[in-house]
């Protein structure tokens, strides 16, 4: 493609944007952009960490109650760890919520509550990837640089008809994306290339008659935009097993434990139990008790396994003391507060 046509292509897509524009509530609209309205980049930065492997419809509700809570970046980073985890809780990949804290607190401390402007200082924040840091450059600070989400690699691949399957193509597809995205309004047109593969050149049956740039798409013409982009096979998902002790006291206090800051759910609580592993998983009561085991499990998929836990229940007297973990006096406990597999578990145990 031309120079002259890559300018071109960009600002029918920005015409079709400023039409189209998804009403979110992180967003600035066009209209309102060119109206002298600049995006926050707090609010900006907040949507691309809870959007990581999650869809728009489940973020929605965790951003809204998130900046209602802290409405800026300080106020977030002289947050109680335990509180931001407990409002994460069911959103997944709580990594994330661990290098949100870690983000805020760097942006409090070291940059006075001010996101850096540059490229450069937002890759030097924790937890921010060359995605991350890209998409806050080019929506909050309007800065010319290319943003690939999977919606974009889906709308390159077409545009390009490029087979290559991913994840090899990624930086094919970076490269295409990058020749298309311009020097003028570079925020909306990122914000518009991400909307165009939500809304009409989706994973399944592309609305192909709407798209403003089905004349210059290459998949389209060779009729093989359905199929595109091609991936390489999964790998099988290997299934591992644990058990979840379950433990209420005769005061109503639930036993609860605080899970390592490092791997899955790290940070925490959650119910007392074995190591997760594709063999049998061990024996490993917190406490003493008289156990009986539901007749059902609690199944969860995480993104590299399948977890089936063996959910184990005790009554103990007030007595009793843990060998691990610490009771939580009903009125504090909410079950909201879990990881969505430890909700699973407590669910069962009213079944």
């Amino acid at each position: 493609m031309s120079a002259t046509r890559d300018t071109a292509q960009a600002a029918d897509l920005l015409t079709w944007y400023d039409r189209h524009a998804r009403d979110l509530p992180w967003r600035v609209s066009p209209a309102a952009r060119a109206a002298g309205v600049r995006p926050d980049p707090y609010r900006v930065w907040m949507s691309e960490i809870m959007l990581q492997q999650t869809t728009v419809a489940a973020v929605k509700s965790y951003f809204e109650a998130f900046t209602a809570r802290w409405p800026t970046v300080s106020e977030l980073a002289a947050a109680e760890d335990a509180d931001v985890m407990a409002a994460w809780a069911g959103l997944g990949y709580y990594a994330r919520a661990r290098n949100l804290l870690k983000c805020a607190r760097a942006v409090a401390d070291e940059h006075g509550g001010v996101f850096p402007q540059t490229l450069e200082g937002l890759r030097a924040l924790p937890g921010v990837g060359p995605y991350t840091a890209a998409a806050v450059a080019a929506i909050a600070f309007d800065l010319p640089e290319t943003v690939v989400d999977g919606n974009v690699e889906r709308v390159m691949a077409r545009l390009h008809d490029e087979h290559m399957p991913l994840p090899q193509s990624k930086p094919v597809l970076t490269g295409y994306a990058a020749v298309l995205t311009p020097q003028e309004r570079p925020g909306d047109y990122a914000q518009a290339v991400m909307d165009l593969g939500a809304t009409i050149c989706t994973p399944r049956n592309p609305a192909c008659g709407l798209c403003p740039w089905r004349s210059a798409c290459a998949g389209w013409d060779r009729g093989t935009q359905a199929e595109l982009p091609k991936k390489a096979p999964k790998k099988r998902k290997p299934t591992r097993h644990g058990i979840a002790y379950l433990v209420k006291r005769v005061d109503g206090a639930w036993l609860l434990e605080r899970r390592p800051d490092s791997g899955l759910l790290g940070g925490m609580l959650g119910w007392p139990g074995s190591e997760w592993s594709e063999e049998a998983p061990a024996d490993m009561p917190p406490i003493r008790a008289e156990w009986k085991t539901l007749n059902v499990e609690a199944r969860h998929t995480f993104t590299h396994f399948h977890l089936c836990l063996t959910v184990k229940t005790a009554l103990v007297p007030m007595e009793r003391q843990p060998e691990r973990g610490t009771f939580v006096a009903p009125e504090v406990f909410d079950p909201e507060d879990l990881p969505t597999v430890m909700r699973k578990a407590f669910t069962l145990t009213s079944s």
